[in-house]
């Protein structure tokens, strides 16, 4: 066994070769594809309505100004790729949660070399969509109270200076909730019961939700690591539950 603080990045690599299976790919590329689509519509949108704002702006200042288009132009392409960025890994995982639940399950059944899920269908994965939401409004009204208290504390003189750290410290613990939770819930694991079996396992929870965490940094990377996220978490699991 590797040593606790070691165990995430073995993991995270062990998920990443096998979403890149082909009995697992299905639940790789569909919530993909349904991610780009979102992403591609609301970019595309918010092209159109700026594009239409900064025409009404600039028909309304002297032509002298007119060069104020030029700068605009670059900071509102910024504010978008910032926006999309930190947007992307919440809205992804609420449309991938379903299809996260059946990617765990599977890679359960490898792990373990043993079957005790139902079958991969349609219906079964539409009946998966209440359940696997309320889990992912589970994890926000975690996530919400102790982010407004870090926020707090960013404000504050002295104290903000641990605020930095403790944001990335969080942020690295939300990385391990969220997708452990997905064969923690599979498995009819309890929400407090889950979060106590984290703690339990501290060092490990922390060394996966790290790697992960600067994982998902990465633009484009941070795409097919969600899936290894979900696949690692689920090898995570399985192995430290013995």
């Amino acid at each position: 066994m590797p040593a606790p603080v070691l165990s995430g990045p073995q993991y995270l690599n062990a998920g990443l070769k096998l979403v890149l299976s082909p009995g697992l790919r299905l639940f790789v590329l569909l919530p993909l594809l349904l991610n780009l689509i979102l992403f591609s519509a609301m970019i595309y949108f918010s092209v159109q309505q700026f594009s239409g704002v900064l025409a009404t702006l600039m028909g309304s200042l002297p032509s002298w100004l007119s060069f104020l288009e030029y700068l605009m132009w670059p900071l509102f392409v910024l504010l978008l790729l910032v926006v999309v960025f930190f947007s992307f890994t919440m809205l992804a995982n609420l449309i991938a949660a379903p299809f996260n639940g059946f990617l765990a399950e599977k890679v359960e059944v490898v792990a373990r070399g043993q079957d005790d899920f139902p079958p991969f269908s349609w219906a079964e994965l539409v009946a998966m969509v209440p359940r696997t939401m309320g889990r992912e409004m589970r994890k926000l009204g975690y996530f919400l109270p102790r982010a407004i208290v870090l926020l707090v504390l960013t404000f504050i003189p002295v104290i903000n200076l641990i605020a930095t750290p403790l944001w990335i410290l969080f942020g690295i613990w939300m990385m391990a909730i969220q997708y452990i939770d997905y064969p923690a819930d599979n498995n009819k694991m309890s929400w407090q019961d889950m979060l106590a079996w984290l703690r339990q396992k501290r060092w490990q929870s922390l060394s996966f939700g790290g790697i992960t965490y600067l994982a998902l940094m990465v633009p484009g990377l941070n795409i097919l690591m969600m899936p290894a996220a979900v696949a690692g978490a689920t090898l995570f699991w399985v192995r430290e539950r013995g």
